[in-house]
Formats: structure tokens, C-alpha cells, sequence
């Protein structure tokens, strides 16, 4: 009898016995009172905050006008859009200074225009996780995740109705199961990084910016 031989019989005769119990998750959230939309709304608005997001909650009405507002003060010229009716309405909102393009190319054929000269991207998260302050986006075709990591000021807009309070709900009420996709993006904050010194800085490995607005819901006072 060889070592490994020797070893791997010691480790299959201290392997317990029989099939193992995996944990209710599910009866361990469903004890736990449930948040209200506002609640929920608020605590991913302050998660997102302490993480230096600039948060702001819009109306379904006005939205495109706040975030084409935002571009201007931010001084945005070149900016990257998410392709679906969102983009084409914000769009149709941008003020003339501001050009508009979608994410329609091969990387390869205009890598140097997109880390250059594009200043910003805008893109709707499929949800939101109120625990932790976090934009979840399903990426694809429509949203390739290049959109989300290379400009330097990243703007989300995301439902108040798509805000779960945990990761548990969020992957429930998304049906993650059933649709998992090869690439999930979860954006907590702007990029940033202490790995030189322990020295705190913003935009390393990602954007140095990030804007947040809440579709607030519907019915909900302003």
C-alpha cells in the first residue's frame, strides 16, 4: 500500500456516514419580519451612501429629465447607453452638448474610443439588494458588462419595486434557479481599493463615480 493509497482510505473511513442535511434557508428568512417597500427603499439608499454613491430617489414621470440634468452638472460629452426603451428615452432627454451611443460595437474595434473618450454609461439594474446596498445587474447582449466597468462615472436606475431586502429574497423573487446567467454583476459602490499603503482610493479597478436613481413607486408621495 502506497501513501496516497494509505491516506484516502484514513480520509473515506472518516467521512461520516450517510447523506447529509442541508440547512432550511428558507424557514430561516421566513422568521424574520418583513421590510416595507420604504424600508426597504431607505436602507438601500443609505448602504449606497455610506459606500459614496450619490443617491437620488425620481419620479416614472421625470426620471430621464433628472438623470439628463445630472450629465449636465457632471459635464458628461460622450455618454454610453444600456440598449432598451430606457436608453432611447434618455435619449431623446440629453442636452445638445451631451452624445449618445450604444453598446452595439465589438469591443475590439473601438477599444481605445470607449476607455478614452466615452465619460460616462448609463444602465437599468434588474434589481436591488436593500441589506448591503446592492445593484444587481443580469448582463447580456442588452447590458454587456463592459458598460458598468470601464467609463468613470457609472448612472443606475433601478425600480423601488425591484428592491429586496436580502440576497435570499432577490434570488426568490428573480427566480435565479430557474434563469441563472453566466455573468451577475453586483455593484455595491464605486470602484476603489486600499491595496498600495492601505491608502483609500476611488476608480482603480472600475468607475470612480457612481449615481443612483430610485424609480419611486407607484402611488408613493414625492
Amino acid at each position: 500500500m502506497n501513501a496516497r493509497t494509505n491516506m484516502l482510505n484514513k480520509l473515506r473511513a472518516a467521512a461520516p456516514r450517510g447523506a447529509s442535511t442541508m440547512p432550511d434557508v428558507a424557514a430561516y428568512y421566513a422568521g424574520r419580519p418583513a421590510a416595507t417597500l420604504a424600508e426597504r427603499t431607505e436602507r438601500l439608499a443609505a448602504e449606497l451612501t455610506a459606500s459614496h454613491a450619490d443617491v437620488r430617489v425620481v419620479s416614472r414621470a421625470g426620471w430621464a429629465v433628472d438623470v439628463a440634468r445630472a450629465l449636465e452638472e457632471k459635464g458628461v460629452r460622450r455618454l454610453l447607453l444600456q440598449s432598451g426603451a430606457e436608453g432611447q428615452l434618455l435619449a431623446g432627454a440629453l442636452p445638445a452638448g451631451t452624445q449618445a451611443a450604444e453598446f452595439s460595437r465589438p469591443l475590439e474595434d473601438w477599444k481605445a474610443e470607449l476607455f478614452e473618450d466615452v465619460d460616462a454609461g448609463f444602465t437599468v439594474a434588474d434589481c436591488a439588494i436593500a441589506a448591503t446596498g446592492t445593484l444587481v445587474h443580469l448582463c447580456g447582449p442588452h447590458m454587456p458588462r463592459t458598460l458598468s466597468l470601464v467609463p468613470p462615472l457609472h448612472l443606475v436606475l433601478v425600480d423601488a419595486a425591484r428592491i429586496y431586502a436580502t440576497l435570499f429574497d432577490a434570488a426568490a423573487g428573480e427566480n435565479w434557479p430557474a434563469r441563472m446567467p453566466s455573468n451577475l454583476v453586483m455593484i455595491s459602490g464605486p470602484s476603489k481599493t486600499a491595496d498600495i499603503q492601505q491608502t483609500l482610493a476611488y476608480g482603480a479597478h472600475g468607475p470612480a463615480r457612481l449615481m443612483v436613481f430610485i424609480l419611486r413607486a407607484e402611488g408613493e408621495a414625492a
